[in-house]
């Protein structure tokens, strides 16, 4: 069966409203929660920033269902201080927790001053990240001098077993670099048939038969109107495309970017539709792909709302 997630976004909501909203949700019957982790928001407009570490002890203890969050090792994070963050929040809710791993955006990782690379390079210092991690959450001593440096490091809180760790990908060529270590595949939704090549690329170089995760962004209202205006006011940014969001460092340069976009532009990348039939479809095209969790990430400020619309609608769709 594909779970039906309840995407928490901090660049939308303060940590404070952000708890609420995810406690509301699993009382109103999602089975699951992802988190989003930024250090800048994608716009002035959203405007929030909380820490998603701290945060997700406060909703872990909150509620019952599983959790998942996305972090970019190597830059903001010494992959280190990474290991020990999701072993601690594994030891304390055993099953529960699961963390997929990027290359990372600028404007999140760039602040600590370090060259941002192009991707290939990103590539290669993730992959070195995510063999110290592992070997941390094993319980081993590390020592690594490399892309990143780790001298004598040992996690002595851990859980009995280790966090899954996953890949994050939005594209075939980087979901096929996750298949050979990845516990798992996160990555967008969208148009089905494109979802498709990236899961169909992720199982064919070494993810046949892991998890998939998909965070499939829309915006509904009672109106189609509303809910083309939420997502533009919300979301621009995110129809440009492109290797753009990767790099620019500053929400007001998304917002400059986002002035670009048009509604035909949003609806590339975010399910417009007032029409539960519409969303209820897109949803059963990408359960198709088998995923193991579908994350519903609602780009406008109506979460409540869109809570119970979800719950009566959409969260038991495809049992």
């Amino acid at each position: 069966m594909t779970l039906i997630g309840y995407h928490a976004s901090h660049e939308q909501f303060s940590p404070s409203e952000l708890l609420q909203l995810v406690i509301a949700a699993e009382q109103a019957g999602f089975h699951c929660a992802k988190s989003s982790d930024h250090f800048h928001p994608w716009s002035e407009r959203q405007g929030q920033s909380g820490f998603a570490w701290s945060w997700l002890g406060a909703a872990m203890r909150a509620t019952r269902f599983g959790f998942g969050t996305i972090s970019a090792p190597g830059y903001r994070y010494h992959p280190a201080v990474l290991a020990q963050a999701a072993a601690t929040l594994g030891e304390m809710f055993p099953g529960r927790f699961w963390l997929a791993l990027g290359s990372g955006e600028a404007i999140n990782e760039a602040i600590t001053g370090l060259a941002w690379p192009e991707k290939p390079e990103r590539n290669a210092r993730l992959r070195e990240c995510v063999d110290i991690m592992r070997a941390l959450l094993a319980g081993e001593t590390v020592t690594h001098r490399g892309r990143v440096t780790v001298v004598e490091a040992r996690l002595y809180s851990r859980p009995a077993e280790p966090v899954p760790l996953f890949g994050a990908a939005v594209t075939e060529a980087t979901a096929a670099f996750c298949g050979g270590w990845a516990d798992g595949l996160l990555t967008v939704g969208g148009e089905a048939a494109k979802v498709r090549k990236v899961v169909d690329a992720f199982r064919a170089n070494g993810g046949n038969g892991k998890p998939v995760h998909i965070q499939h962004a829309l915006s509904w209202a009672p109106d189609e109107a509303t809910a083309l205006a939420y997502a533009m006011e919300q979301w621009a940014p995110a129809a440009v495309g492109g290797e753009v969001a990767w790099d620019l460092r500053r929400p007001a340069d998304f917002d400059t970017i986002g002035r670009l976009a048009r509604p035909p532009d949003i609806r590339q990348c975010v399910a417009v539709s007032a029409d539960v039939g519409r969303h209820r479809a897109w949803l059963e095209a990408l359960a198709e792909l088998k995923p193991a969790a579908i994350h519903l990430h609602c780009v406008g400020r109506n979460q409540q709302e869109f809570i119970h619309f979800a719950a009566a609608n959409l969260v038991g769709a495809l049992r």
